[in-house]
């Protein structure tokens, strides 16, 4: 990729110098100006930036042999070898260790798969129910022997208010719980809260078990995704059900019994065993490689460029010959194949910036900022001599909800610190409009992994170019609806606001105006053994 050259006009010496206008009546002080210099040889680096590289990249890492790269998963373990491998290449060092590899030796808490037993008696005849049928999600073990059936509708709020514990307790009850997953954005919270109540209530009457029927998919999610017990976290290994247990049938004779039957006891009893959680050993592996900075105190300081390789897996319960893979391609492997394809790029540098950069893909992001959040705590290089996270996320389509993203990106927190502002520069340089989203630029500054860095004290934002698109967590996230030509000029405003982090004297400062960064700023200023108010 080329910049345009009407953006590179006198290119042999190019800086631009844009001064700030005093922000009145906000309470803030005028910021510094930003000067960025665009020389040639870094014009030249940010030119090997190529869409068709990213496209090859993004097309193994969204791929189906992946299978959604959900944490923990082989299709991670495949992305993390293969991203090394990309680094590497690229020309950056390893760790001490000679691999790329931070590893995270955490377990996985979830029952044996042979503790589980499900059958209904029915005229005589046992029905044996098979995990793959059930969704079953327990915080402890659960023993419901020959129980009888007491069968509920959810929705009648009146008969549910004038049963009474004689009528439920230790019994099964047989209903078909609300499920905010299975309706539109809109009401979600509506069914979530209606479905809290229900089980609420269904504590108060004692019930042993609750076992809701869904008759639109023949299988469901078993035992679902293991819970992830990071040791550095203490967490209960093994715990009790909090309220009553509840599970999912998968069974046309459930489907059946629910029709047929009217509400109250029924003749039917049901059996329902499972163990309690039992704990398994996994790695975990962030990705990480460095470019050595070349100023000889400046190199012991590093600028983050980050994103997160991991996504959320197979969608279970797709009825058959349906896609059920999430490949997540913008989210958010358009951002993995651009810190790759920014580290090959900044690698061409014959010059190398006086800091050094850290370019790391992270585990774990959609199940909580695992990844960055254990980077945090255990950081390979330290927090303190780190100057700036820039994360990178959903960089990959233009078709946003709110209309198409050309030449267009936006940075979460984008007045918090003066990232916001070199990058804003940065994108009149390149070509590109970098802006404050006035809704997500703040709303979104805690769902990516610069919140786990900022946390820190690190000024750290991620740069998205839709916060919302088609398919965001679902199966139609595909590497070829990828707008690969603007992915390219987008990480070329990317790799100049680095570059100019990376070879200033100064760090970026959070705002001290900002009251929504005044704790990224006090976690800054005791890191440096600075006085915070109040302390």
């Amino acid at each position: 990729m080329k910049i345009a050259q009407h953006h590179c006009a006198s290119i042999a010496s190019m800086v631009l110098l844009l001064l700030i206008s005093t922000i009145v009546g906000a309470g803030q002080i005028e910021p510094p100006a930003i000067e960025i210099e665009l020389t040639p040889d870094i014009k030249a680096a940010l030119d090997t930036i190529d869409p068709e590289s990213m496209r090859r990249n993004l097309d193994f890492i969204a791929s189906d042999e992946l299978g959604g790269r959900d944490t923990p998963s082989p299709g991670l373990d495949m992305a993390a070898e293969y991203i090394a491998k990309q680094f590497k290449a690229a020309g950056l060092l390893p760790m001490e260790d000679g691999t790329y590899f931070q590893e995270a030796h955490w377990q996985t808490l979830r029952p044996e798969e042979d503790s589980f037993v499900l059958h209904l008696m029915q005229g005589g005849e046992t029905i044996h129910v098979a995990l793959a049928q059930t969704s079953v999600n327990l915080g402890g073990a659960v023993d419901v022997t020959s129980a009888t059936l007491f069968k509920i509708d959810a929705d009648d709020a009146e008969t549910l208010a004038q049963l009474i514990p004689e009528q439920v307790s230790g019994k099964v009850v047989l209903t078909v719980v609300p499920d905010y997953r299975t309706v539109e954005r809109a009401r979600r919270r509506e069914v979530f809260m209606a479905r809290r109540a229900f089980m609420r209530r269904m504590a108060e009457l004692n019930a042993s078990l609750v076992v809701s029927v869904n008759r639109h998919i023949p299988t469901g999610e078993g035992f679902g995704r293991p819970m992830l017990i990071d040791p550095d976290n203490p967490y209960p290994r093994t715990g009790q059900n909090s309220g009553v247990p509840q599970i999912t049938v998968h069974h046309p004779a459930f489907a059946t019994l629910l029709d047929e039957a009217a509400p109250g006891d029924l003749v039917e009893t049901l059996t329902f065993k499972v163990g309690g959680p039992r704990e398994h050993p996994v790695v975990l592996r962030n990705v990480i490689g460095l470019l050595r900075g070349s100023d000889p105190t400046l190199r012991e300081t590093y600028v983050m460029v980050t994103a997160h390789y991991d996504h959320i897996g197979i969608r279970h319960g797709t009825p058959e010959g349906e896609d059920n893979i999430n490949n997540g391609a913008n989210d958010d492997g358009s951002g993995t194949v651009s810190v790759i394809e920014l580290a090959k790029a900044l690698c061409t540098l014959e010059t190398k910036p006086k800091r050094s950069i850290i370019f790391m893909c992270v585990f774990g992001e959609e199940r909580g900022l695992l990844g960055s959040r254990y980077y945090g705590r255990n950081p390979i290089f330290p927090i303190l001599q780190t100057v700036a996270d820039v994360n990178l996320e959903h960089m990959g389509r233009t078709d946003d909800v709110e209309g198409p993203q050309i030449r267009r990106a936006s940075m979460t927190g984008f007045d918090y610190s003066e990232v916001g502002e070199i990058f804003r520069v940065a994108g009149e340089l390149t070509g590109i409009v970098l802006f404050k989203h006035e809704t997500n630029s703040d709303a979104f500054f805690s769902r990516s992994d610069n919140q786990a860095l900022a946390d820190q004290g690190v000024p750290a934002h991620t740069i998205s170019v839709a916060y919302i698109f088609p398919d965001y967590h679902g199966v139609g996230d595909h590497a070829d609806l990828v707008d690969y030509e603007n992915l390219a000029l987008v990480n070329q405003m990317v790799g100049l606001g680095i570059l100019h982090i990376a070879n200033s004297e100064d760090e970026p400062r959070w705002s001290e105006s900002n009251s929504r960064a005044s704790s990224y700023l006090d976690a800054w200023r005791q890191r440096r053994g600075i006085e915070v108010d109040g302390d």
